[in-house]
């Protein structure tokens, strides 16, 4: 307990009856009525808030403003320490009681400051569309991810005050959503007085162009107006949007400049996105991007015995090597191939050997990428495999011989090479990135119901590789 020998309670007094006249009625409610006396000690003045956020916040708007007023009271240089101290369901009480009270006759019931200090937190609603299962103690950090990891646990702990605005950004099935999921569990459970509000781009644009209609678009825009923390996942959905880009464009304003905290995610960086307003893209950027990579075998490794631990199933490291070398795209491909082991021996009462790994995951294994391979040779090796020329390839005909070799060279030029699907499309022929993504996508789709599709995707890694051995 701290020492009341030295009592600057009298002091503390003194300093919110003063930041009460220079300070707004909204900073008073919101912020200096959540600080309490807590005691003193030699040349120390502790005082009690209700979160680390308000903490953060108090810190770093208000702390030197009341440890220049304090040595102004005392002629002493008082140090100023935060503690977090919920309030009890008796405080919460009685100043429930005292509020209804001052409602009714404000003048014979005027606010203390010890009322002040024991505001109950209102509770908001937690998000439905937020995952619960999105945790930051579930998500594995390496190599690839720890910056991201840690500037997301910031932003978590200090909503609006450092990192805003953000974006995450990476391939399919990196993290992203589990990273700005997490984010808002996090701030739900701590800082439940904050409206946070998770959507994706997709929801986004659906909701305002239902609203429309409806006549309801004052309803849409109160309720991202008024979002303490707004997390929207793959904006790169919002591409040709113009009206939904319009509207996010002000609301992004409206949010920030209000110190709510923003944080977008993105399939790629921000400059790779065609038919954005500059003005949005600048606003994506205004803050910090941060990039996932493919995890490294170590963090894939790590990932597959948490996996295990999770399901409570027993694989042999063996195995769990194996899958970690061979699937190297990212985290979902990583998760799926595990999953279908474990369904695999639940199923048919089998124990999962190396053997088994192997023919059970032959269709959806893939190369390592390797910057040594270009998107040229690819290209060369597909065409003399498909026998059409690689010209055919790179051209504009649309029959379904060449178009399926077209797609087949751009999944593997997405799959094994570090190329970004903008720079992919120029290298066929001056294609846009979405046409890449649409191939990817269907490739994806034919080599999981197909298996001739599949031998045949995995005939052509092998060309290619002996292809880059022969050179």
């Amino acid at each position: 307990m701290p020492s009341e020998k030295f009592n600057y309670k009298v002091f503390w007094d003194e300093v919110v009856a003063r930041m009460q006249t220079v300070l707004s009625e909204q900073e008073n409610i919101t912020w200096l009525g959540r600080i309490s006396y807590a005691g003193s000690e030699k040349n120390k003045l502790i005082l009690a808030v209700p979160s680390l956020f308000i903490k953060d916040y108090i810190s770093a708007q208000y702390k030197a403003q009341i440890t220049d007023m304090l040595h102004e009271l005392t002629g002493e240089e008082i140090a100023v320490d935060f503690n977090i101290k919920k309030p009890s369901s008796e405080e919460t009480e009685q100043i429930r009681k005292h509020a209804v009270a001052r409602d009714n006759n404000p003048k014979e019931a005027p606010r203390s400051t010890t009322d002040q200090a024991i505001v109950p937190v209102q509770k908001k609603a937690k998000d439905p569309n937020i995952n619960p299962n999105y945790q930051f103690d579930s998500f594995v950090v390496g190599d690839n991810s720890i910056f991201a990891y840690n500037v997301s646990l910031a932003i978590a702990k200090n909503p609006g005050v450092s990192y805003n605005p953000c974006l995450i950004y990476g391939g399919v099935g990196l993290g992203k959503t589990h990273l700005i999921q997490s984010i808002g569990n996090y701030i739900q459970e701590t800082t439940p007085e904050l409206q946070v509000v998770y959507v994706t781009a997709e929801m986004f644009t659906n909701e305002f162009i239902q609203a429309i209609p409806e006549k309801k678009t004052p309803q849409f825009r109160n309720k991202y107006r008024k979002a303490d923390v707004l997390l929207i996942d793959d904006i790169h959905f919002l591409q040709k949007k113009d009206s939904t880009q319009e509207e996010l464009f002000h609301v992004f304003n409206n949010l920030f400049e209000a110190n709510k905290q923003l944080v977008f995610t993105c399939d790629r960086p921000i400059h790779e996105l065609q038919d954005i307003a500059d003005r949005l893209k600048n606003r994506f950027t205004r803050g910090i991007n941060v990039d996932l990579q493919p995890p490294d075998f170590e963090t894939r490794l790590a990932i597959l015995h948490r996996k295990c631990k999770e399901k409570d199933c027993i694989i042999t490291g063996e195995v769990l090597d194996y899958i970690s070398r061979n699937v190297n795209t990212n985290v979902r491909d990583l998760e799926s191939s595990l999953m279908k082991l474990i369904a695999y021996s639940q199923l048919l009462g089998k124990e999962i050997t190396l053997d088994i790994a192997r023919e059970q995951l032959k269709s959806s294994l893939s190369i390592a990428k390797d910057q040594s391979i270009t998107v040229d040779v690819i290209i060369r090796v597909a065409a003399e495999f498909f026998n059409i020329s690689p010209y055919d390839i790179k051209g504009k005909k649309r029959t379904k011989s060449v178009v399926l070799p077209r797609q087949f060279a751009m999944y593997i030029a997405r799959d094994i090479t570090e190329f970004s699907t903008t720079e992919i499309g120029y290298e066929f022929g001056g294609r846009d990135h979405t046409t890449v993504m649409h191939s990817v996508q269907r490739i994806a789709g034919l080599i999981q119901s197909d298996p001739a599709m599949s031998e045949s995707l995995q005939t052509l890694l092998r060309r290619i590789q002996e292809y880059k051995r022969d050179k």
